[in-house]
């Protein structure tokens, strides 16, 4: 197994750091994102190859952060399908809309992905137990690919996270604890573990391989269009970690010659109720500020303040694109007519891309002959209460 990977690096200060060794932040604070050297990697590695692959993300090799190929930790994550939406494409003028569907990936999201490359390398290292904060679908792949692996897991989530995600942890059999509070004050109580007990930290960008497992997904969105990317790409956006891989993907493709010099527009979405990353690009910063008493029913993207939003809003900027906010209302429309004209029964936060994407037609930020790709993070059956179940029971002799 080949991985052209070189060395981490800060993208604030530009400290280079050994990728060989356990590192976590830049000693100026920031996150650390991984380098590879992809001049070799455009002379020595062909896209051509890929055709010969299992339709998982370990098919890009390449250009992840594991050299050991026995440090794989597997479930089979990756190449989720990308559907076009022709009949929402009709019912909203939007004529080329798609939906990449990562609610049927092991666990039933995309987590999976930055789990499954995050605990490879975690394996790869020699950690042997971490901890980290989650809203719930993290802590719950986190957990099960640990248990697969043979590390072990100290999870913390808010004691309103979705149900689901709680009994994954604790049949994974991880330590899992409940907080009374948000995603901040479970990434707190983290904190003060991984200072007493030493864990590795595995909080979102305070490691810095989850984000390479996330930016699969821009891998196989532009393979699966040809190797011509759309014209826009959106994603919702909590700690905004896929999106920040996504735009990582898009720059490393290009680098290696493998897609042209345009970029699609990335739109971060969030929910009106908890909406830090859109104010701060409604104001023009390059960073966001805590966002008190949040709330929405899309509870993954529940996060007053993410570690990495100067990362997420350069991603933003540099494509053209643009940060919007729905309300909780228009979520759950959006998640019951997608269900009801494509089949497809997704999570809230996904579904938020809809109402998202009409609002932008109605603002004629997005045109009717564009190619739009709606990232859904998961599957609606581990948010089983934000449908409304009102239907009438019949007796045995009863006729419709």
């Amino acid at each position: 197994m080949k991985s052209f990977i070189s060395h981490l690096e800060c993208p604030k200060c530009n400290s280079v750091y050994d990728s060989d060794q356990i590192n976590q932040l830049c000693v100026c604070g920031a996150p650390l994102l991984v380098r590879y050297d992809l001049r070799k990697a455009r002379v020595q590695w062909s896209r051509n190859e890929l055709s010969t692959r299992g339709k998982t993300l370990w098919r890009y090799r390449e250009i992840l952060p594991v050299c050991g190929e026995e440090n794989i930790v597997s479930l089979g994550e990756g190449m989720t399908p990308l559907l076009r939406l022709e009949r929402l494409g009709t019912e909203t003028g939007l004529r080329n809309l798609y939906l990449k569907d990562e609610g049927v990936i092991p666990t039933g999201t995309f987590k999976a992905r930055g789990a499954a490359v995050g605990v490879s390398k975690a394996k790869e290292l020699g950690v042997k137990e971490f901890g980290m904060p989650t809203n719930g679908n993290a802590g719950s792949a986190w957990a099960l690919y640990a248990a697969k692996a043979g590390i072990k897991a100290n999870i913390v989530m808010p004691k309103g996270a979705p149900f689901i995600t709680k009994i994954e942890c604790a049949v994974s059999g991880a330590n899992l604890r409940l907080v009374n509070g948000l995603i901040s004050d479970a990434g707190k109580i983290v904190g003060r573990g991984v200072a007493k007990y030493g864990w590795y930290d595995a909080s979102t960008l305070k490691e810095p391989y989850r984000i390479e497992g996330k930016k699969t997904m821009g891998l196989e969105i532009t393979e699966q269009f040809d190797w011509k990317v759309p014209d826009v790409i959106l994603y919702p956006t909590g700690g905004g970690v896929g999106i920040i891989g996504i735009y990582k993907a898009l720059l490393e493709l290009r680098e290696m010659g493998w897609i042209g010099e345009k970029l699609p527009r990335l739109v971060a979405v969030q929910s009106a109720g908890c909406a830090p990353i859109v104010r701060a690009w409604q104001e023009g910063r390059v960073d966001s500020e805590f966002w008190t008493d949040g709330k929405t029913v899309a509870f993954g993207i529940l996060v007053p303040k993410a570690f990495g939003d100067f990362l997420v809003l350069e991603a933003v900027y540099k494509t053209n694109g643009c940060a919007i906010a729905v309300e909780d209302a228009d979520i759950l429309k959006s998640q019951a007519q997608i269900a009801a004209s494509e089949g497809a029964f997704i999570c809230p936060e996904g579904a938020a891309l809809l109402a998202a994407v009409l609002k932008l037609k109605e603002q004629g930020w997005v045109s009717p002959e564009e190619r739009i790709v709606l990232l859904n993070t998961g599957c609606g059956v581990k948010y089983p209460d934000t449908v409304t179940l009102d239907v009438p029971t019949l007796e045995p002799e009863s006729e419709l």
